[in-house]
């Protein structure tokens, strides 16, 4: 089997998985309680289910499965340690944001077991060992309790990012769906040799999202909640690792809602709260309260994802792709200083 017609069945897959398991996802929601109501910062009209997460990790995880059986070569034999780390992370994931969609976990409880499902990836070699130096090109290694910090706080930093992204129907499902299709061409297209087999994977999530996105769009019949916005960060946070170590191609593509959440920590502790504390001060309610429309929302954030994306695929040079990200930086101040910080409701 070629490897267009490979990953075109996963994404197929995966995307009527999705579309399919959506509505069931959403029927059980309102059966278990697990249902957000308007109020405080919640501003959607009537009650929505946050159970999108089952619909996405059962989508993600059969294609993925399914991706396993088909004549792709595999020239890495310890491939199948990391996938089963993937698999079982993302599942850790999805039964984390599901206590908490039911229970609303405090803040501690939440990321010391968030911290423990990242620890649980390095038993199955997904850690960062080193990065390039932007200057030279030459990889730089890290000693290994480095490679452990850095790890835990990269998956945390993504299982978090994406967490407080979902605020705008459509938004984080349809930034991950981005970034999973410049994975998916970076390690199908990029690499030299190319990783087809690898690059089967953000094949299934980004047809995952897509499935999703039809229930998810504006106005929004059901909600990520925490089950899917931490298992959409896992994933993203390890494929980030194992697909040819392009940890700097996914933060270029999450440069905007990274930068957010880099700020919105500062900004709350110069004002003495707690960064976990809830409120509309995050960059797309603020976009929202100062007039801007969702659709306009959807259309900043994805365009800043899809052309960060493509600078970091388009780009050979580390140094050229430093100077870009510096630019797309003096873009990203334009979009953070559109809206003042609101206070936290």
């Amino acid at each position: 089997m070629s490897f267009p017609l490979a990953a075109l069945s996963v994404f197929l897959l995966a995307l009527g998985l999705s579309t399919g398991a959506s509505p069931l996802a959403e029927r059980l929601g309102r059966r278990l309680g697990m249902i957000d109501r308007p109020g405080g910062r919640r501003r959607h009209r009537g009650e929505i289910p946050r159970s999108g997460g089952l619909a996405l990790w059962l989508a993600f995880t059969l294609a993925v499965l399914f991706a396993q059986l088909l004549p792709i070569p595999r020239f890495d034999p310890k491939e199948i340690i990391r996938l089963t780390g993937l698999l079982l992370g993302g599942t850790l994931s999805l039964i984390l944001g599901l206590i908490d969609d039911r229970r609303e976990l405090p803040p501690g409880p939440q990321f010391l077991s968030q911290a423990l499902i990242a620890l649980l990836a390095l038993p199955f070699l997904i850690f960062i060992e080193y990065v390039n130096n932007p200057l030279t090109g030459q990889p730089l290694y890290f000693p290994p309790p480095v490679v452990v910090l850095l790890t835990v706080f990269w998956l945390m930093g993504m299982m978090n990012t994406v967490n407080w992204l979902d605020g705008v129907d459509g938004l984080a499902g349809g930034v991950v769906a981005i970034v999973a299709a410049v994975l998916f061409l970076h390690a199908g297209y990029r690499l030299d040799p190319p990783q087809h087999s690898v690059a089967l994977l953000p094949a299934a999530l980004a047809g995952a999202c897509l499935g999703f996105l039809l229930f998810n769009r504006p106005p929004a019949r059901l909600f990520l909640g925490s089950s899917g916005a931490l298992f959409l960060g896992y994933v993203l946070g390890v494929l980030a690792i194992i697909g040819g170590a392009k940890v700097a191609t996914v933060v270029m593509a999450m440069a905007l809602p990274i930068a957010d959440v880099a700020w919105l920590i500062a900004y709350r502790w110069r004002r003495g709260r707690r960064p976990t504390q809830g409120g509309r001060d995050h960059l797309h309610f603020r976009l929202l309260d100062a007039g801007w429309s969702p659709g306009r929302i959807l259309l900043t954030y994805y365009s800043f994802a899809a052309i960060a994306g493509g600078i970091a695929l388009l780009i050979p040079s580390a140094l050229y792709k430093a100077l870009a990200l510096l630019l797309l930086a003096s873009l990203l101040l334009w979009v953070l200083r559109q809206a003042p910080p609101e206070s936290p409701v």
